[in-house]
């Protein structure tokens, strides 16, 4: 009797063994959702003119730096910059772009270096509040890169630099449509002005001479 039991037993974990086998083989594979940042993610893609005007979002922009200080670097950023884009994508040379930023709103998270970089031994603050760009041609290599040269204007002092544009596609949000770009230069800030070293120290020992800058806006489309 035990015998025949164990048998029974046997016999029903069998039968539900290959059930759920034959389960998991015939059941619909369930597909994992995507990341929430993964870049593959289709997002619709509204329609725009062909000639658009574009305002920065002061919240969601930023112009950040960074410069050798002695044998590490330091970053630092101006906070809501302001600025504009007319953008013709048929005849990317007709395209303008400036912006502005605030001199006062520099911060590179230590407020000793912040008041010293506003002095007149840098920026001036109180006589150069600004920093302003100004396009005077725009070239696009594809369809979200772009070369944008212009004039820059900073601490009374006006040169010509270079910018490298990526631009991601248009994308509603908030209401409105939006496009993000960054833009990537480097400068040399003596031929700014700006050339205070650290007494006693070698130049360009403890300030380095060249700044990388790289601006990161989120754009949004005029009427």
């Amino acid at each position: 009797m035990l015998c025949r039991t164990y048998a029974v037993v046997i016999s029903l974990l069998l039968t539900a063994g290959c059930s759920a086998c034959n389960s998991r083989d015939h059941a619909p594979s369930q597909v994992a959702p995507p990341e929430p940042d993964n870049p593959s993610i289709s997002i619709p893609v509204p329609a725009v003119p062909q000639t658009s005007t574009w305002k920065l979002d002061p919240e969601n922009s930023s112009a950040e730096f960074l410069c050798k200080h002695v044998l590490s670097k330091v970053r630092g950023m101006f906070a809501k910059p302001s600025g504009t884009v007319v953008l013709d994508e048929a005849t990317p040379a007709n395209s303008k772009i400036t912006a502005t930023l605030d001199v006062n709103a520099i911060t590179t998270g230590v407020e000793e270096r912040d008041t010293h970089l506003k002095s007149p031994d840098f920026f001036d603050a109180a006589k150069y509040p600004a920093i302003a760009f100004v396009s005077t041609g725009v070239s696009r290599s594809s369809t979200t890169s772009y070369s944008v040269t212009g004039n820059l204007t900073m601490h009374g002092v006006t040169k010509p630099v270079t910018l490298a544009v990526t631009a991601s596609p248009p994308f509603n949000h908030a209401g409105g449509i939006r496009r993000g770009i960054e833009a990537t230069t480097s400068i040399n800030r003596k031929d700014f002005g700006l050339r205070w070293e650290f007494p006693g120290e070698g130049a360009g020992i403890v300030v380095g001479d060249h700044v990388q800058i790289t601006i990161n806006a989120e754009l949004v489309l005029q009427p």
